[in-house]
């Protein structure tokens, strides 16, 4: 039987569940995004996972709004009638006045309604509504910004959308609109300027200046103070697009983002500080395999290793049971997704592990997508030479078999020199030969189009890293997403992280980090940053998270030399540990996955909803926050028990033996460690919500959240 597994972190001991008495039946929820059944970048993620969690909540009521894209629709939604006949009234007007509206459902877990909206069919209105948008709110977007164009588009449509209904409406209905990203910004400026009857919330999940500004590999942190931002956002262009989302962020009732980090950046960049934290989440059921996650680390790290063998065909001078395989992913930014730090630290790594004479080999994968034309030959030829000659060696076992078993049915025993004959000798030296190679195994797996310039191929030149025998770090840089099809790796992400020891996610920007998340609930350790929001998630609800295999390296406080040691530092610390000890260490990651689950941070989604009902309609809901206190929170302590790797003092249990041999002596109980997990978990910041007034909403409807 596999071990019990909690559900979620609100089922743990010592979390009681929130006190929410909002009445929602006569509420409705429109959440709206370019990203909706339109897969762009994380939102679409976001907005999916917690799909079946709000749907749960509002029901009936709970509709999604975005672009129309023919091609989605086909795969990924269902057209229907619209059950709602406020709503079906308000399309059937919307349509019958030159849009085009569609209503169904998006075909992910939870079934959600959506409503989409196929810009393009009223880009003959985009004139009109650029200059609507400079009289009224004073911002111009210029006619070659596509995006911004489609975002006016949107914008409108969207507003358009939220009055008729409220217009369509039998009763005065109480409307909650989540915006976002600026890309739907405008629909929320619009709600606010034509007064609608609308309870506005607007997420940023990255300032736009944000990601400009450290792409530019200025000093951001410690100068965001000083930024003159009109002249910033002027000197890049998208002056208009920070209009609208500095806008949208001071329009709303109430204003959210996805982590501390970002909600500071917000704080300078947008000038408001942001109402709630709502931290982006996953859903748990998919990634867990009911603790069997170690067996299919396992199962997923052989297929690697068979990728290995043909990748370094001719030079696998290295034990691939002692080998660590690690990764980077992500969007191929040189230095925001921290790739140029990693490079450094895994050339300081090689050093320590060739001085220490260790045993251990780390291989470090870079799966960023890049401009290329095709795969590279010799590695197709690595994975065709393994592929042959375990053809060869399948060959000479049935050959060898057959004689053997003719042999032992005569009652004999078997003269191997007659069994091996000079055929099965020939054979076998061919598939030896074929696999001799004069050259390195190749660093790259595809044929660059821009290999002189590229970022990742230049500073592997720098640090000489080449996959020589001699080294201990080999580099593999797969300038394409992981796809179950390809005819080199065929893994799909999901599985290939699986198969990994160790994800390293060094990021100078990061306002969330999926990866390292889905690293934790598939129980994989990983390496994030103090300026990544994941990473401030886990250090304020874990006393020590290197612990539990989450590895925070300080970008924040320290200089790029000083974080580079550190980083260099935690990956030479993991390569000392044992296997036992990485068995240990990957099962107290995968108990950190409740932290991510929906489950429990969809709470702070709900939270942000009801400040927005309370502000937009005073006299129907009431919100009442307190203030947290010094004891706020949860934190999960520190095992008590096996520390997770070799360290120089102050072990909590006897120092591990350098032979594995003496694994058993060392007592470790996972059921008793796991209670006590879940004991210590201390409550969070509890967010009450409370609904007293019975009173109707007032004529207006309008808040003093801007």
């Amino acid at each position: 039987m596999p071990l019990a597994r909690s559900l979620s972190v609100t089922s743990l001991s010592g979390l009681e569940e929130w006190d929410e008495e909002f009445d929602l039946e006569d509420a409705v929820l429109f959440e709206i995004a370019w990203e909706v059944a339109n897969k762009v970048g994380g939102i679409y993620t976001v907005i999916q996972t917690k799909a079946r969690l709000t749907s749960d909540e509002w029901g009936e009521n709970y509709f999604l709004v975005g672009p129309y894209v023919e091609s989605n629709v086909r795969t990924q939604v269902e057209l229907i009638e619209p059950t709602n006949p406020a709503l079906k009234r308000t399309i059937d007007k919307m349509n019958s006045s030159g849009c085009k509206v569609y209503f169904g459902r998006w075909l992910i877990e939870g079934s959600p309604y959506v409503i989409l909206i196929d810009v393009a069919f009223t880009a003959w209105s985009l004139d009109r509504w650029k200059s609507e948008l400079w009289e009224f709110c004073d911002i111009g977007v210029p006619w070659f910004d596509r995006e911004a164009n489609d975002a006016v588009l949107f914008g409108f449509l969207t507003a358009w959308l939220l009055g008729e209904y409220a217009a369509q409406c039998e009763e005065p209905p109480h409307i909650v609109a989540h915006f976002h990203e600026w890309l739907a910004g405008l629909g929320l400026i619009l709600c606010r300027q034509r007064q609608l009857p609308v309870a506005t919330i607007f997420t940023t999940h990255a300032t736009l200046l944000g990601r400009y500004l450290c792409a530019g590999n200025v000093d951001f942190y410690n100068k965001l103070a000083e930024f003159n931002l009109d002249k910033e956002a002027g000197d890049r262009q998208i002056y208009h697009r920070y209009c609208l989302e500095r806008s949208a962020a001071h329009c709303a009732h109430v204003f959210t983002t996805v982590s501390q980090i970002t909600a500071i950046e917000a704080e300078y960049l947008l000038k408001r500080k942001p109402d709630i934290i709502t931290p982006n989440g996953l859903n748990v059921k998919k990634f867990s395999a009911m603790h069997e996650f170690q067996n299919l680390h396992a199962q997923s790290k052989n297929r690697i290793q068979e990728f290995i063998r043909g990748h370094f065909y001719g030079h696998l001078d290295f034990n691939l049971d002692k080998c660590l395989f690690l990764f980077i992913a992500g969007r191929y930014e040189f230095s925001n997704k921290g790739a140029d730090i990693f490079l450094e630290a895994l050339a300081r790594l090689n050093y320590l592990l060739r001085v220490n004479h260790s045993d251990v080999t780390v291989v470090a994968f870079f799966i960023m997508p890049a401009r290329t034309n095709n795969f590279n030959v010799e590695t197709l030829k690595g994975q065709a030479v393994r592929k042959q000659l375990w053809d060869t060696a399948q060959t000479v076992k049935e050959r060898f078999g057959k004689k053997l078993y003719e042999s032992l049915l005569v009652g004999q025993l078997p003269d191997i020199s007659k069994i091996l004959d000079k055929e099965d000798l020939t054979i076998m030296k061919r598939a030896i030969f074929a696999t001799q190679r004069q050259c390195q195994p190749p660093i790259c797996t595809h044929n660059m189009l821009e290999d002189s310039g590229d970022p990742i191929l230049n500073c592997v030149r720098r640090i000489g890293l080449f996959n020589s025998s001699a080294d201990r770090v080999k580099i593999i840089f797969h300038p394409e997403f992981l796809s179950s099809t390809s005819p080199l790796l065929p893994m799909d992400y999901e599985e290939f992280v699986r198969g990994c020891h160790l994800g390293v996610f060094p990021s100078y920007y990061e306002p969330w980090g999926y990866t390292p998340a889905e690293c934790t609930v598939m129980g994989i350790p990983s390496i994030s940053t103090n300026l990544s929001g994941f990473g401030c998630f886990m250090e304020e609800h874990i006393a020590d998270p290197s612990a539990y295999g989450i590895y925070i390296l300080d970008r924040r406080f320290r200089g790029v030399d000083e974080s580079c040691n550190q980083l260099t530092s935690f990956l030479f610390q993991f390569c000392k540990q044992s296997r036992r000890q990485r068995i240990i260490q990957r099962n107290r990651t995968e108990r950190l996955s409740d932290l991510l689950d929906w489950r429990y941070l969809g709470r702070y989604y709900i939270a942000a909803r009801h400040m927005a009902l309370a502000k937009a309609f005073p006299d129907t809901y009431l919100y009442e926050p307190h203030e947290p206190t010094s004891a706020s929170g949860f934190r999960y302590p520190r095992p008590a028990s096996v520390p997770p790797s070799p360290s120089l003092s102050r072990h909590s249990s006897p120092r591990h033996s350098e032979a594995e041999d003496n694994d058993e002596d060392e007592r470790y109980d996972e059921d008793l460690e796991a209670e006590k997990d879940r004991v210590n978990i201390r409550q969070p910041l509890t967010m009450p919500f409370k609904n007293k007034s019975p009173a109707v909403y007032g004529a207006n409807g309008t808040g003093d959240g801007v």
